[in-house]
């Protein structure tokens, strides 16, 4: 919980480099993403406010601060852009039938739900992979380990997420459904 010394020396901050913040941010970035990023550099600030230095080496953290979010941000905006040229590939004016976009649907969900029976460590390497885009390297650093490591992992979670999978089409496959109504 924030104290009002905590809250008093954030406004001091904030109204001393804010200008100087902004200023650093938008040489890097277009206007928006650079106040954006600005924006998002105090927010660290306020959240961490009990590790900023004193004097003028707050100016210098603040700055240490604001070049990762520029790199966060320019990593986001390079998964978004590869993100709308995959989708700018697909035919826009083709719709498949309705039932291959109820398989679609269905194996979609079972994937999900597959994901969702595995383990938490496993959930997180295949999310950081698939969803986050990350390279290896990164991941090692998020996750506290080696990038071997994260590569023996990735390959474990991929395996366990094809068996839960596997075990889940079968489950709902027409053959298994046909044979055991056949069994009682």
């Amino acid at each position: 919980m924030a104290t009002n010394k905590d809250e008093a020396r954030f406004r001091d901050l904030h109204d001393r480099y804010q200008a100087r913040i902004l200023a650093y941010c938008l040489r890097r970035a277009p206007g928006s993403d650079a106040a954006d990023a600005a924006a998002d550099t105090f927010v660290v600030a306020w959240r961490r406010i009990g590790e900023i230095p004193a004097g003028e080496q707050a100016l210098v953290w603040l700055y240490g601060v604001a070049r990762k979010v520029l790199a966060n941000h320019r990593r986001s905006l390079g998964r978004r852009r590869r993100l709308q040229d995959r989708l700018s590939g697909l035919p826009v004016d083709v719709m498949p039938a309705v039932d291959t976009l109820v398989i679609r649907k269905d194996e979609s969900q079972e994937l999900v739900d597959a994901l969702g029976r595995l383990r938490r460590a496993d959930q997180e390497v295949l999310r950081l992979v698939a969803w986050e885009e990350l390279p290896r390297t990164d991941i090692a650093l998020i996750l506290g380990c080696s990038r071997d490591a994260v590569d023996q992992r990735f390959h474990r979670a991929i395996r366990r997420l094809s068996d839960q999978f596997k075990g889940s089409i079968a489950e709902h496959s027409p053959s298994t459904t046909l044979t055991e109504g056949a069994a009682s």
